[in-house]
């Protein structure tokens, strides 16, 4: 692995990885968490914005269609941290791939027409989102689970935000995030001159790096409980707790836990809700550590006259990790480091996470993951349990 500023304050991180792939991946250091309320969802609006059409490719179909010809893959998204952008091609369509991610993040358009056209869309995607309540179940968490951190806001916005912006708000937020000293650029497959097309397409002028502001989250000092209704046939619940952010040694140990308790079908959340008493179809546990915040849930989909059974054998579930054995521990760390290897064998996973981690601190903290998740001891995981589980929310979408 090997990172390079550029004059401008451009990143670049690169990793060489054998094959006839190469993935180009752009991260801004912007997402919904530095929105203002009056902002709520421009992030994720420019996300969709920049493949619309720039001085060169004047049309979304002209920017697809000069990817896909070729036999390459693209996408983008949007968290309450970060905006991403990425490439996949075959190595030989590196320099054009690299011209194409110049081309949206320096010459977009933001044309009116095109803008109204996103408005339509984005608003339909909110719908779908609050349809869904396997998608919608993540923002209710979140939403009751925090009180002052602000991804307690879904990435998407807020309609009537999205429905009144302007493209001269678009611009502005455009102009004062999208510098190239709050970029960072990876760089995944077996490309030898990687360096001078960038340089050469991304002649993006020095700004100021935008000011990050650091919201401190007070420690829940109660069980909450939330529930809406709807009318749906399964009844989705979820417990959450407030943990810590990826940086923090404890997050390794979660993903542990998340090993012993969630793991496929031999987790001990499906072997004692579904496997052995048949009281979910959909059960698991969830461990997110991002930049500045992080939680664990448990989640199940049931029939509604099981809510508190189910919140029963949860709670009694992670009351267990107090007496897990050195064979409970070592099949985690077994599966943690297998489904992370397996998960990096994708060029574009690798460029995801080298770009997730240099946000974290470092992007050599990749390569740290495993040799701490190999450190993690039982007394770890006991005192994790001990700290973090004490108080949760719970929130219930109750079906029919």
């Amino acid at each position: 692995m090997q990172k390079v500023v550029l004059a401008n304050g451009l990143k670049i991180i690169r990793e060489h990885k054998p094959g006839n792939i190469v993935v180009i991946e752009v991260l801004v250091n912007v997402g919904s968490n530095d929105e203002t309320i009056a902002e709520q969802g421009i992030s994720h609006f420019l996300e969709h914005l920049l493949f619309e059409g720039t001085t060169s490719r004047p049309t979304n179909l002209a920017i697809s269609n000069e990817i896909e010809s070729i036999g390459g893959d693209f996408n983008a998204y949007t968290t309450n941290e970060r905006t991403c952008f990425y490439i996949k091609v075959l190595k030989k369509y590196y320099r054009k791939a690299v011209t194409i991610l110049a081309d949206i993040l320096q010459n977009s358009l933001f044309n009116v027409e095109h803008i109204a056209r996103e408005k339509k869309i984005i608003l339909k995607e909110i719908d779908m989102i609050n349809d869904e309540p396997r998608f919608y179940q993540w923002l209710f968490l979140q939403r009751n689970l925090f009180i002052k951190h602000p991804c307690r806001y879904p990435t998407y916005g807020n309609k009537e935000v999205i429905r009144a912006i302007t493209r001269e708000k678009i611009v502005d937020y455009f102009n004062k995030y999208y510098v190239p000293n709050n970029i960072s650029i990876s760089v995944v497959g077996d490309v030898s001159k990687w360096r001078k097309p960038i340089e050469e397409r991304f002649k993006m002028k020095k700004g100021i790096s935008p000011k990050k502001f650091k919201i401190i989250e007070q420690k829940s000092t109660k069980i909450a409980l939330a529930k809406e209704k709807r009318k749906i046939a399964n009844t989705y619940t979820v417990l959450g707790f407030k943990t810590i952010p990826r940086s923090h040694y404890d997050s390794c140990v979660f993903e542990i836990i998340n090993g012993i308790l969630g793991r496929g079908q031999s987790g001990r959340m499906f072997t004692e809700i579904r496997s052995k008493r048949g009281l979910a179809y959909d059960v698991g546990t969830q461990n997110i550590g991002e930049v500045s915040f992080g939680y664990f849930a448990v989640y199940a989909s049931i029939d509604k006259k099981n809510i508190y059974l189910v919140r029963k054998l949860i709670l009694k579930e992670l009351q267990k990790l107090q007496t897990i054995s050195e064979k409970d521990l070592q099949e985690a760390k077994d599966f943690v480091e297998g489904s992370y290897l397996l998960e990096l064998e994708d060029a574009q996973k690798v460029a995801d996470q080298l770009l997730f981690w240099e946000q974290v601190g470092d992007f050599k903290l990749m390569e740290d993951f495993l040799i701490k998740i190999r450190k993690v001891t039982c007394l770890d995981v006991q005192k994790a349990a001990q700290r973090y589980f004490k108080k949760y929310t719970m929130v219930v979408l109750e079906g029919k």
